[in-house]
């Protein structure tokens, strides 16, 4: 037997909804509004996620935020976003929002603001995505929200930070990593005399590693220490502090002597032949990594190459950095012979540390994502499944679904109000001022 958390999440009998909870202590009924556009799945049903009973509470932003309260969501916890009426713009994301319900609040109005102090008292967790002052400024700052709940653990998500003369300013993953020194990491050095340019990465070392997933550690350790001490705290994640962060291991390579030359020419930045992206005859690529001695042999054996010492491509040559450009010339002109498939056919499962260079309608049908069912139907779309698994050992890992198509911001406004205690009346007068929608 199992009972549904408001969101949809599935929950196991002997680990009560929140809101099933609150309402059992009061002699209430629990309210469970029915979720729109349930995707249901087979495997391990009952099972809710580790943080089932977690409560979130997640303003309305871009980018970290949303990807902070997807994980959140899809680890088991109940994830209610405080949204702007229409939504936060074009780059509000529907597929980030799945998992959650969703309240529709002018923060500016009294009525609303009450209602977010109501959400914050009722909450385990809480994400703030603003410039810092704006929550301060809107009377929802930690202060205020700590005193209606001093168990609360108060996530502020921003690209530079609470404090710091960079602070008051925007800013995006692009501009964090490049203050943070990451981005110089990530580049190709052309070899013609430029200087070597920073290839942009996409959003995942800022944003979703330095931001989004920094927080998520944060505002876990911090649940769990307010668990120990009944005491909650704020969390200060700023992008660029983890963009800073996640350098250490470069810092680390730097100090072992496998960094510090010219950008595009260490070990992990395409400067070394045996880890680097060749061409292929289709055009297509191929990833080779073998980075440590025994795999780099491996690659050799496969390759059936047995070559004189004095090519720079033997393995007494691997780390001899004066004789990687010769020897990546080398290895270019040979993984232009065969096409990509050709070469993952012969190297892909094996030592040799090889991958084929996959655009994501490919990987989705890899036979390795498909044995792990990888990607799941969420809403009519193949998405990736929430990572890491939980499973016990020696049975199949059972992934975290996520539990629901995206929703319409505001589309859970008056259930979750009447969760909270407010009237038919009350709510009606805070529609009537515009105070909630959806």
């Amino acid at each position: 037997m199992s009972t549904r958390m408001p969101s949809g999440v599935v929950v196991p009998a002997e680990v009560p909804a929140r809101s099933a909870r609150k309402a059992s202590a009061s002699g209430e009924k629990a309210r469970c509004p029915a979720y729109p556009e349930l995707v249901e799945f087979t495997q391990d049903e009952g099972y809710a996620g580790p943080l089932a009973g977690v409560r979130v509470v997640e303003f309305a932003g871009i980018g970290p935020g949303p990807f902070a309260g997807l994980v959140l969501a899809d680890l088991g916890a109940e994830v209610i976003g405080v949204d702007r009426p229409g939504g936060t713009g074009p780059f509000d994301v529907p597929v980030l929002r799945r998992g959650r319900r969703s309240i529709a609040l002018d923060l500016k109005s009294d009525l609303g603001r009450e209602a977010a102090l109501d959400l914050a008292a009722s909450a385990d967790l809480l994400i703030e995505p603003y410039r810092p002052g704006v929550m301060e400024r809107l009377g929802l700052g930690p202060d205020e929200c700590l005193a209606r709940n001093p168990r609360l653990t108060y996530g502020r998500m921003t690209g530079w930070g609470q404090h710091g003369p960079m602070a008051p300013y925007a800013g995006h993953d692009l501009t964090y990593t490049a203050l943070s020194g990451l981005l110089s990491t990530v580049v190709r050095d052309a070899r013609d005399g430029s200087s070597p340019r920073p290839v942009l990465p996409g959003p995942y070392l800022g944003d979703v590693a330095g931001g989004a997933l920094l927080l998520v550690i944060g505002l876990l350790a911090a649940l769990h220490e307010a668990t120990q001490t009944g005491h909650g705290q704020v969390i200060d994640a700023a992008i660029a502090d983890g963009a800073s962060y996640l350098s250490t291991f470069t810092h680390a390579l730097d100090r072992a002597g496998l960094w510090g030359q010219r950008p595009g020419n260490n070990v992990l930045d395409t400067g070394a032949p045996f880890y680097e992206v060749y061409e292929c005859a289709d055009g297509r690529h191929l990833a080779v990594g073998p980075l440590e001695p025994h795999f780099y042999a491996e690659l050799l054996r496969l390759l059936d190459l047995d070559l004189p010492e004095t090519d720079p491509r033997h393995p007494r040559h691997q780390f001899d950095q004066s004789r990687w450009p010769e020897a990546k010339l080398l290895w270019e002109k040979l993984f232009k012979t065969r096409t990509r498939d050709e070469w993952s056919a012969l190297l892909e499962q094996t030592d040799a540390c090889v991958a084929p260079v996959l655009g994501f309608d490919e990987a989705r049908h890899h036979p390795h994502f498909v044995a792990r069912t990888a990607y799941r139907s969420v809403g009519g779309e193949e998405l990736p499944v929430p990572a890491p698994r939980f499973g016990d050992a020696g049975e199949q890992p059972r992934p975290v679904d996520p539990v629901s198509a995206p929703v319409a911001p505001g589309t859970d406004s008056d259930a979750i109000l009447t969760e909270l205690g407010w009237s038919i009346a009350k709510i009606a007068a805070a529609r009537e001022q515009r105070a909630v929608s959806g």
